[in-house]
């Protein structure tokens, strides 16, 4: 039963060397990433990452409700990336 798939590899290896060699490519694509050991930081990294930046204010006077400087942080913090 090995053998059926050896044969049909060692076939298509000779006849269509682009095709196996981008299909390979493309499995390894998919099935490589979440096996690296540094994607569960670039995910924490991404994820501390602010989407969008704060743009500062003009302050004429006549606006009360915006704070000078913000104090809290906005979302999960890159403290354990400082640890490492």
């Amino acid at each position: 039963m090995a053998t059926r798939p050896a044969v049909f590899l060692k076939n298509a290896w000779t006849k269509e060397l682009v095709l196996v060699t981008s299909f390979t490519i493309m499995a390894l694509a998919i099935i490589l990433p979440p096996l690296r050991p540094y994607t569960k930081y670039t995910n924490m990294i991404n994820k501390a990452t602010p989407y969008s930046y704060p743009v500062p204010l003009l302050d004429d006077g006549n606006m009360p409700y915006v704070p000078s400087h913000s104090q809290d942080p906005q979302g999960p913090s890159l403290e354990w990336l400082k640890k490492l």
